[in-house]
């Protein structure tokens, strides 16, 4: 199954503030803009295997750190910036993001601190995938890089809460977790709806209409952690944390994993709550059974305590193990920040610490990656 990775990261000088990506933005074509300034999106190409699209993202982070380096700028794998006030993170100028920001409302702002990582895989049993993929979306805590908004700690998984909670808490169709579909068509009817109710309440704040139907498609008019992009096509995880690569790479191959198992056998769901260590979708299946989902609001209850105390909390880590997961290979950088308030002087100083993970967590796949092809046989021609 083809899978890609879009990784996003904060941008910062020497000092830790944050700063444009500017001519970072031509290393590669592959590095975009995101829709607020002190931010960029680096992006692999559909990869066959996990040793294609582990080569391919690493070599793509370390061009652009490797650029980055030379203009005096950092990568910071943070999912929020800690603290920073308004005019540090401006919104680049895009009718999109504006026509957004007055149909959601003020809290639409929140959305601008967040930074995070989308795993695409190749669409095959979609309605497999998409369902799998809503039973994994508490696996955000694995990698859950910043507690901190503002410079308080909020909750201990601050960018799922800004997005779903707080941001789109007046949209829920646009931007939180959505229910199991038995079909594809189901989930495209769900949204025609969401797209219908987006644009009327677009019109109910001024919006023309003409002007919303240039702008917004329903397929690109919803946000939610587990979506169908029609244009590649994908079916898109967007739940996780930006984080170090090793970390993302690592949750990436355990997702295709059990992605893997959906599309080949289908789902099936259980209503009897939670999946146990006990019978693991991936190992309850060696008859080729359909892979057994937890029911949706199990998912639901498990992914309100992960946002409220990540990997702290023993159901958290308990329903992970039960899906495949393993938690204890998981060190998330939130939890390097303990502090239950931060300045925006320390805030500068982590973000630098943070940097300086990324780039040491990129030497040390090379150099374990140079061991590996020196202890390597030469294959007789």
């Amino acid at each position: 199954m083809n899978t890609s990775l879009e990784v996003e990261y904060w941008v910062v000088d020497t000092d830790g503030d944050l700063v444009a990506p500017d001519t970072l933005l031509d290393v590669s074509d592959q590095v975009d803009p995101e829709f607020v300034e002190p931010m960029l999106e680096i992006k692999t190409t559909p990869c066959e295997s996990m040793i294609e699209l582990r080569e391919e993202l690493r070599g793509r982070i370390g061009r652009v750190v490797d650029a980055a380096r030379e203009r005096d700028k950092r990568l910071v794998p943070l999912a929020t910036p800690l603290y920073a006030s308004p005019d540090e993170i401006p919104y680049r100028e895009k009718e999109s993001t504006d026509l957004q920001r007055r149909i959601v409302g003020p809290a639409f702002d929140d959305a601008r601190v967040c930074a995070g990582t989308h795993v695409h895989f190749e669409q095959s049993n979609v309605a497999a995938q998409l369902n799998a993929l809503t039973a994994i979306d508490p696996a955000f805590s694995l990698v859950n890089s910043s507690s901190h908004y503002h410079g308080e700690r909020i909750l201990e998984c601050a960018r799922p809460f800004l997005y779903r909670r707080s941001c789109y808490e007046a949209c829920p169709e646009q931007g939180q977790l959505q229910p199991y579909v038995d079909s594809v068509a189901e989930w495209e009817r769900r949204l025609e709806d969401a797209y219908r109710s987006f644009r009327e309440r677009a019109i109910e704040r001024g919006v023309d209409p003409e002007t919303f139907d240039d702008e917004f498609e329903p397929y690109d008019a919803v946000w939610n952690p587990v979506r169908l992009r029609k244009a590649m096509p994908t079916v898109e995880w967007r739940s996780p944390d930006a984080a170090l690569p090793s970390q993302v790479l690592r949750l990436a191959a355990e997702v295709r994993s059990v992605v893997t198992r959906a599309d080949t056998r289908g789902t099936v769901v259980d209503d009897s709550g939670s999946p146990t260590e006990s019978d693991a979708i991936i190992d309850s299946n060696a008859a080729g059974e359909p892979v057994h989902l937890p029911a949706f609001d199990a998912v639901e209850s498990i992914t309100d305590a992960a946002i409220r105390d990540g990997l702290d909390d023993s159901e958290v880590r308990r329903y992970l193990r039960g899906l495949g997961f393993t938690p204890s290979a998981y060190d998330p950088l939130a939890d390097r920040a303990t502090d239950s308030r931060i300045t925006g002087r320390r805030a500068k100083r982590l973000r630098l610490r943070a940097a300086d993970r990324l780039e040491a967590d990129l030497e040390h796949a090379a150099s374990d990656g140079s061991r590996s092809a020196r202890g390597r046989v030469p294959s007789e021609r």
